[in-house]
């Protein structure tokens, strides 16, 4: 709801701040525009492609509005081993692709598997994720140019 909400527009991410109870200003509204585009990018990429736009922002600051967009459920965070977490727009559920080689992450739509019920009796599991791992395009090129 909120990726197709933001991707709407500018009115749009205004009305989104508001339903969240968070007070809109010029460098929020940037920074959801940017994850708007569907990139999934950490802070120090969000902060700078903002900043091409607004011509200041820190990452401080930045830091600070992805932690009220996440608790406004605004936002989603994907954590990547060994690299830092990259943020994107919330939206209908989905899996990952993660490239082992450079770090860039995809969605995939992809539904999770069943609930193994059976090896986990005493579980309430509720939800469940997974990773497609492996080299992405570019990297994929970049090793077989290599090799």
């Amino acid at each position: 709801m909120a990726r197709e909400a933001v991707a709407q527009g500018r009115e749009a991410a205004i009305q989104q701040l508001r339903d969240a109870g968070l007070r809109v200003t010029s460098p929020r509204l940037e920074v959801l525009q940017v994850l708007a585009s569907g990139d999934h990018l950490d802070v120090e990429g969000l902060t700078a492609t903002a900043r091409e736009r607004l011509g200041t922002l820190t990452s401080q600051a930045v830091y600070e509005m992805l932690r009220h967009f996440l608790e406004a459920g605004l936002v989603t965070k994907f954590e990547r081993p060994g690299r830092p977490a990259v943020f994107e727009i919330a939206g209908p559920r989905h899996q990952h692709a993660l490239c082992v080689h450079c770090g860039r992450v995809e969605n995939v739509a992809h539904s999770a598997p069943a609930l193994p019920r059976k090896d986990l009796p005493d579980w309430d599991v509720n939800d469940a994720d997974i990773v497609f791992k492996g080299l992405c395009p570019d990297c994929r090129s970049l090793v077989s140019a290599a090799g």
